[in-house]
């Protein structure tokens, strides 16, 4: 069988059991909820991590979003399987960090921001493992993180985004600029750091 045939056959057969999944899940059989869970769960830890940037609280998001995906179940194919989960662990994130008052400190006004001076930007970030690097985006402060998370992960503009929190577009590009500039530095530090190894 030719290497574009297996791949189709492949290709068929994930969709059957997407498929399959899909159906098991809205008529809430609970194999097809674990099976979900199973493929899905590591993936969007990882984004709940990015968001809160406490593995605690990253466990209690994505409890939260799979209780809700598993009780309501409203899926309805306009986007792949895993895109519509990761809007659900993206959303039920934004809303724990409300929730906590933990947006609030996105409220920051232009003259709060210290000035940051421009960096080499972020080149050296393909030498980090994945791991590495969404670890130091964690570490971002809230506002920041929340910021570049829905930039760069979710491809929001930013009037989407000043939407979203409730903030101004400025405010936005601001947040995103100022976790660039802490994240240039702080990868900066951890290559010169491995370099001393």
């Amino acid at each position: 069988m030719k290497e574009a045939n297996i791949r189709t056959v492949l290709n068929a057969s994930n969709l059957e059991n997407e498929v399959e999944l899909i159906q098991g899940c809205k008529a809430g059989n609970d194999l097809a909820r674990k099976r979900l869970y199973t493929l899905y769960s590591e993936q969007m830890l990882a984004i709940c991590y990015r968001y809160t940037g406490d593995m605690d609280a990253a466990y209690d998001v994505l409890h939260d979003g799979f209780i809700k995906i598993f009780t309501k179940f409203s899926f309805r194919g306009e986007a792949s399987l895993k895109t519509w989960i990761t809007k659900v662990m993206v959303t039920q994130s934004l809303d724990y960090l409300r929730k906590v008052k933990r947006t609030s400190q996105l409220m920051i006004h232009e003259e709060q921001l210290p000035e940051i001076p421009e960096t080499e930007g972020l080149s050296e970030a393909h030498s980090l493992t994945e791991e590495q690097l969404l670890s130091f985006v964690a570490e971002l402060p809230d506002g920041c993180r929340t910021v570049f998370n829905l930039y760069v992960f979710e491809e929001k503009s930013h009037k989407e985004i000043g939407k979203l929190l409730h903030i101004k577009e400025h405010s936005s590009t601001s947040q995103l600029h100022r976790a660039k500039v802490i994240l240039a530095k702080r990868i900066k530090e951890y290559m010169r750091y491995e370099e001393r190894k």
